[in-house]
């Protein structure tokens, strides 16, 4: 006899996607968020590497100024971009996780769904069993009953 199947197993199957896709997404972000992190360290240590030019003249010291406030702003930005990156990261994990929370709740609800099957089964099998038994011993009890009517002899 066929089972029924679990009805919300399309259900299941779109949230194990989507589940997978989060996953996906997640570390897709939170590699972006090292590589931005790793940038801006990488950024502010040239900044601080950087060395005026021997005997600079004014210009040279105008330039190299301008120069170093201009990667100044960079490494501000490289480190801006770094914390939203990890931002951005901490919420994709975020919907990973609720995604994943969904998916247990559908797999859990199947588990239940199974157990039930199988409880069912057991107990039509018990039935069954159960069944075969009363009728072996009624037909047991019913030959005796024949036999010792049999061997009963009525004398007057």
């Amino acid at each position: 006899m066929k089972q029924p199947a679990f009805r919300l197993e399309p259900v299941l199957k779109l949230r194990r996607t989507e589940e997978r896709a989060a996953a996906l997404a997640s570390a897709q972000a939170a590699r972006e968020a090292t590589e931005a992190a790793e940038r801006a360290e990488r950024d502010a240590a040239a900044l601080t590497e950087r060395a005026l030019p021997g005997h600079p003249t004014g210009s040279a010291l105008i330039a190299a100024m301008v120069a170093s406030a201009a990667a100044a702003a960079d490494v501000s930005a490289a480190r801006a971009l770094a914390v939203a990156r990890a931002e951005q990261a901490e919420l994709v994990r975020a919907r990973w996780t609720a995604a994943a929370q969904r998916t247990k709740g559908l797999e859990r609800l199947r588990e239940r769904h199974v157990a039930a099957l199988q409880e069912a089964a057991d107990a039509a099998e018990e039935r069954v069993v159960d069944d075969l038994v009363t009728r072996q011993h009624s037909t047991t009890r019913a030959r005796e009953d024949e036999t010792s009517r049999e061997e009963t002899t009525w004398t007057d």
